[in-house]
């Protein structure tokens, strides 16, 4: 949703503009994802149709993206965050935004569809939906449960890249997204937690600022405990093994002791050493997710190498 907010002043864009439009950070975490979900199946397929289908969900995730900042600007201006992204900054005016949105959606769609199946395209295309519609313009304005139910659509890519390769969802394609799902709101919460005054001043009801920091401490340390059993279920299916599970027990030790920790402290220690827990638990959930899915690639490396 754009008002008044957003700069209208003239700009010749720039390919860096458009390509910040389409959030690479959020981009490559979606094509790491979707590779390993491809690779870690068990039926192989042609490298050059697994590229293509990489570039189509590459593709679908900054349409995505692209969508979200046209419907975001308005708030995006209200954050110190966000403030210099390239909607509100002035830099893209928001219908090119919403034209560069639709037309890779459709692209990444058919195309996906006449290189694979139509399963993998027909997730793709929930996927930008949910990302689009469900989250940014419903449920990230009207429920502190946003990061929660919005939390799906990055959870999805794997099971893309496993419905590439064989046609069909399973228990690992499922435990992937749940992984992933499980994730995203002790990752984000604990992000919350140090940038809150950013979600106050653009009226995003982030449950920081509707319920509290206790109480978002306490959701944060429930996500990880629920989380746990689900990183660890992975390692005793097909695509697991030692190597998976070695890593799963190590790092969500790591991830829980940080959670607890963030639960133990109150508003005061956590303002007297500006957040400093908050922040290393944000920082050490990047590597949980990055090592998780490494884990599954060396795995798959064994078993192709008969180890």
């Amino acid at each position: 949703m754009t008002d008044m907010s957003v700069q209208d002043q003239p700009y010749e864009a720039g390919m860096g503009d458009y390509f910040a439009l389409m959030k690479p950070r959020v981009m490559s975490l979606v094509i790491f994802t979707a590779l390993v979900g491809l690779l870690v199946a068990p039926t192989p397929g042609h490298p050059f149709i697994g590229f293509l289908a990489i570039l189509c969900i590459a593709v679908g995730a900054g349409a995505s993206g692209a969508l979200n900042m046209w419907w975001d600007a308005d708030i995006d201006a209200k954050m110190r965050r966000t403030a210099k992204r390239p909607i509100p900054s002035g830099r893209v005016q928001p219908g090119e935004a919403l034209g560069i949105g639709l037309a890779l959606s459709g692209f990444s769609i058919v195309l996906l569809w006449l290189a694979t199946n139509a399963l993998s395209a027909g997730l793709l295309a929930f996927t930008i939906f949910f990302y689009a519609v469900i989250y940014s313009m419903w449920l990230k304005r009207a429920t502190p449960q946003n990061i929660v139910i919005g939390g799906a659509a990055g959870a999805f890519p794997p099971m893309i890249g496993w419905a590439v390769a064989t046609g069909s969802v399973s228990i690992e394609s499922v435990l992937m997204f749940a992984l992933i799902f499980m994730w995203t709101p002790p990752h984000f919460w604990a992000l919350a937690l140090f940038v809150k005054t950013d979600y106050g001043d653009a009226d995003v009801p982030m449950l920081t600022e509707t319920h509290g920091r206790d109480s978002t401490r306490r959701h944060v340390i429930a996500y990880a405990v629920l989380l746990a059993p689900v990183a660890l279920g992975i390692g005793f299916t097909s695509i697991g093994g030692y190597v998976y599970l070695g890593v799963a027990a190590v790092m969500n030790a790591w991830f829980l002791k940080g959670c607890y920790g963030i639960w133990r402290r109150d508003d005061a220690a956590a303002e007297a050493d500006n957040y400093l827990v908050e922040r290393k638990v944000f920082k050490v959930s990047l590597y949980y997710l990055f090592l998780h899915f490494g884990a599954l690639l060396v795995e798959a490396a064994l078993r192709t190498t008969g180890v």
